[in-house]
């Protein structure tokens, strides 16, 4: 059987604004993907202006990171990540039978592997309400695999995919409330809820292409994206917002425990304030 690939182009524009000249900067970018097992990085630079020179390498969490310093003057911040990458489809979901059972995550050599990703955070931490329905989720299913589905399940059953109804600083609790998100606030309320159930979960950045039945050639809005990865005997992924396993429309940036680990772009400077902010993701399906 021929497994087809897709060959996707991201363009990942994104920059500030100042209400005067900025003195200096130091920033870093986390918006090249990476070479995994499911995907082929192909071409993958990072863009400054004002022209920087920039260098490469892996955080703590395996993420790629772009360091860069302006110290010339400058008004507005801009950096452009252009990739290109070959995606494969859906495929690292696990069998029910091949599923490490709930008594394999409670061994102390599992838990201490995979501490950093048990324990909250933040964005992920979850309140009594939460904590009684990922405990009920998990006496209900017979695997943590089987579990971490019925979750994303129920948590796209009850919390509406709404653009713009949250920021980045929004915690699980927060979108569970008022049962709407978007895709990090998704991801944070899943991951939040598998640790409580005692399996290792992450969240994936990264970006994904909207349709499904992408023309070939045409540059399309896309946008940056979140998913998540439970340990079940290997690590799996899911993009719980659009209830599918993740396949050759998502390209993995990087992974960390909550939004805070990945941030697209982050930094500080000496200078007048933020005035604005601008976000552009293009995709194209070259094949």
């Amino acid at each position: 059987m021929s497994v087809h690939s897709w060959r996707l182009k991201v363009e990942h524009r994104t920059g500030f604004s100042y209400a005067g000249q900025v003195g200096s900067s130091y920033n870093e970018a986390r918006m090249a993907p990476r070479n995994e097992a499911r995907q082929a990085v192909l071409e993958a630079r990072v863009e400054v202006f004002p022209p920087a020179r920039t260098y490469r390498y892996e955080d703590y969490w395996g993420t790629g990171v772009t360091a860069f310093d302006v110290h010339s003057p400058h008004d507005a911040l801009e950096v452009a990540a252009i990739s290109t990458v070959e995606t494969l489809p859906p495929g690292d979901l696990l069998d029910a039978a091949d599923s490490a059972g709930w008594t394999d995550l409670g061994r102390p050599e599992q838990v201490d592997q995979w501490h950093e990703f048990l324990l909250p955070t933040p964005r992920t931490a979850v309140d009594e309400e939460l904590t009684a329905l990922a405990e009920s989720v998990r006496a209900a299913h017979p695997t943590p695999h089987a579990a971490a589905l019925a979750i994303c399940e129920q948590v796209r059953e009850q919390v509406a995919y709404t653009t713009g109804s949250t920021g980045v600083q929004t915690d699980a609790v927060h979108a569970w409330r008022q049962r709407k998100g978007v895709c990090q606030d998704i991801s944070h309320l899943v991951v939040g809820l598998l640790r409580v159930t005692g399996t290792p979960a992450r969240y994936v950045s990264g970006y994904l292409h909207p349709s499904p039945d992408a023309a070939t050639g045409e540059r399309v809005v896309g946008q940056s994206h979140a998913w998540v990865e439970w340990w079940a005997g290997r690590w799996t992924a899911f993009d719980p917002t659009n209830g599918i396993p993740v396949g050759e429309r998502h390209v993995v940036v990087g992974r960390g425990r909550e939004y805070g680990d990945v941030p697209p772009l982050k930094g500080v400077y000496a200078g007048p304030a933020n005035t604005g902010q601008g976000v552009e993701v293009a995709i194209t399906r070259l094949r």
